[in-house]
């Protein structure tokens, strides 16, 4: 077998990733074809037995319809019907590579710029991680319109990848990653990191003789930017290369790393601290415990006082019983939901509200602690 074109290097440390994969990938003569996508698919099913969590960004739905019903041409209203055709052939095909229960989630641009169906996609996709299930995402398709579109799955994959607060965006290509010039190129070297992607490296991966890489490389260094902005890293590599997914469970990347700018978490820690808060949750001494000891989220039972008039994703301040605010974050539910739950057991939210977002008021994910005496983050 022969090795890598690109040299190993360690992934960064990850818990949560989001995984795209184009359909390049997937099709075949015959509909959506297994041969590369049960690599792939190992690979998620490894991460599983290390506790670690991947969000899948799946491609592959209009070339599934396109092979149940024969159709050819290419216009936007035939891919959206193709794409509607295909989606349940899809979800099935990754039923069939991995051992657990498989979730469908479309989405559109206005998901995703909307307050709150931001956070009830947020809250889907948690939940669904919660109950071990794989996410398998793609663009609504059939319904968006080029306004409400993302443009294609690889910038899809980078604004899931900051809607679930991934630790890392892995793009599966079909070649090894990024080159110094078009990979027919004999002078042609790999990249193997991008700490900057500058407009002239973005020209220059847009395509054609003599530039750096096949059609869809630029693209994937548009939804990489996006990513890293948002303190995400991405990985290129190619999905082709079983022996390149193999060396993903050991945590080697054989492609190109483009790195983040800035830490994501500290820029969300930031952000969180300094925004103007709506209301204020007073709890008890065993959410405090709770929140500084296990690092643990507000659950509705350990809420006593609620103050103020808030909404669903507003921030929030979370005091002591000497209404000292030692935390803040965005909270779940609004004010009047807050009150008809507090004291109660996360298990009667339904019972209470007729609906349910989750089991707790504040996720941890979005909450931060203060030290009371400063009103800062607690060092280390």
């Amino acid at each position: 077998m022969n090795a890598p074109v690109f040299a190993a290097q360690p992934l960064p440390p990850w818990r949560r990733a989001v995984l795209k994969v184009g359909s390049s990938l997937l099709s075949g003569d015959d509909g959506l074809d297994p041969r590369h996508a049960g690599v792939l698919a190992r690979f998620i099913e490894h991460a599983r037995t290390q506790q670690r969590e991947v969000v899948l960004v799946s491609s592959g739905a209009v070339a599934a319809g396109r092979h149940r019903v024969g159709a050819g041409g290419d216009g936007l209203v035939l891919r959206q019907a193709l794409a509607s055709l295909g989606q349940a052939a899809l979800v099935t095909f990754w039923q069939q590579l991995v051992d657990r229960p498989v979730a469908q989630v479309l989405l559109t641009h206005d998901d995703l710029r909307n307050r709150r169906r931001y956070l009830n996609a947020r809250a889907t996709l948690r939940e669904l991680l919660r109950l071990g299930a794989l996410p398998v995402i793609n663009e609504n398709d059939a319904v968006a319109v080029d306004e409400l579109k993302l443009g294609d799955n690889d910038n899809l994959a980078a604004a899931v990848a900051s809607l679930v607060d991934a630790d890392l965006l892995l793009i599966a290509t079909d070649i090894g990653g990024l080159f110094s010039a078009h990979p027919r190129d004999p002078s042609a070297q790999p990249i193997t990191r991008v700490d900057s992607i500058t407009p002239e490296l973005l020209q220059a991966a847009s395509g054609g003789a003599g530039t750096l890489g096949t059609g869809g490389m630029r693209t994937k260094l548009d939804a990489a930017a996006k990513a890293g902005a948002a303190g995400i890293p991405t990985a290129l590599f190619c999905g082709r290369d079983a022996q390149v997914v193999r060396a993903l469970h050991d945590d080697r990347l054989h492609g190109t790393l483009v790195t983040a700018q800035g830490d994501r978490l500290r820029a969300r820690k930031q952000w969180l601290r300094h925004a103007p808060s709506s209301g204020r949750l007073r709890v008890d001494a065993g959410a405090i415990a709770a929140l500084h000891r296990q690092g643990a989220s507000l659950l509705p039972g350990g809420v006593v006082v609620v103050e103020g008039e808030f909404r669903r994703g507003d921030v929030v301040e979370i005091a002591d019983e000497h209404d000292a605010a030692f935390a803040r974050g965005l909270a779940q539910y609004g004010a009047n939901e807050v009150r008809r739950i507090a004291r109660r057991h996360s298990n009667e939210i339904e019972a209470l509200l007729g609906f349910r977002y989750g089991e707790s008021v504040v996720h941890r994910d979005d909450l931060v602690l203060l030290d009371a005496a400063t009103n800062r983050e607690p060092t280390p």
